[in-house]
């Protein structure tokens, strides 16, 4: 899902003026028109996110979605983290790591006579 709010350079928190004023902005910025090395895919995603971004049913839509989306992200993070937590080897105390080394140092010295 693009982030049309990077796309537009604004704030989420931004007004339709502040909106507008943006795309107007960039749209001649990236119009391939008045600039050469311009994309046509990125005057087409420019137009694509003013058109949700300016209706505010389809911006309240937008924002839930990508609201879900940050979530479900976080909640992939999370698992993530705890699965990396489960496979590293248990930690010791120093105590539990000092009879472990004198056992294997008994059992080296029986196998050396």
């Amino acid at each position: 899902m693009p982030d049309y709010y990077t796309l537009l350079e604004i704030s989420p928190k931004a007004t339709t003026a502040d909106i507008k004023r943006s795309y107007r902005r960039l749209a001649r910025l990236h119009h391939p028109d008045l600039n050469q090395q311009a994309r046509d895919t990125h005057i087409k995603r420019l137009n694509e996110a003013y058109e949700v971004l300016r209706d505010p049913i389809k911006r309240a839509k937008y924002d839930a979605q990508r609201l879900e989306e940050e979530r479900n992200a976080a909640a992939r993070a999370a698992m993530r983290r705890q699965q990396e937590q489960k496979k590293r080897e248990p930690e010791m105390t120093w105590i539990q790591g000092i009879f472990g080394f004198i056992k294997e140092l008994r059992k080296e010295l029986k196998e050396d006579r």
